[in-house]
């Protein structure tokens, strides 16, 4: 473990240590939980994108042909997963 001074202002003191013992935790460990959640998040949101992006795109319609209704378009068997 590292340990970080972080200043607040005395409002967001005060905020946070009552939070803190709300969960019964230190404000130092609750700040920790805290970074480790919004860093976790980050990261997963990153892998979604990426697993997305990586995907091939799919033609809805031929050249000449009509677009699919929204019906058609959203009665697709591969969108029901």
């Amino acid at each position: 473990m590292k340990n970080v001074t972080v200043t607040l202002d005395e409002d967001t003191a005060a905020w946070i240590r009552l939070h803190a013992a709300g969960h019964g935790m230190s404000v130092s460990r609750y700040v920790g939980e805290l970074l480790q959640r919004q860093m976790r998040s980050g990261a997963e949101y990153e892998e979604a994108m990426r697993r997305f992006l990586a995907k091939q795109p799919v033609l809805i319609k031929a050249a000449g042909d009509r677009y699919p209704t929204r019906e058609e378009t959203y009665d697709r068997p591969g969108l029901r997963r």
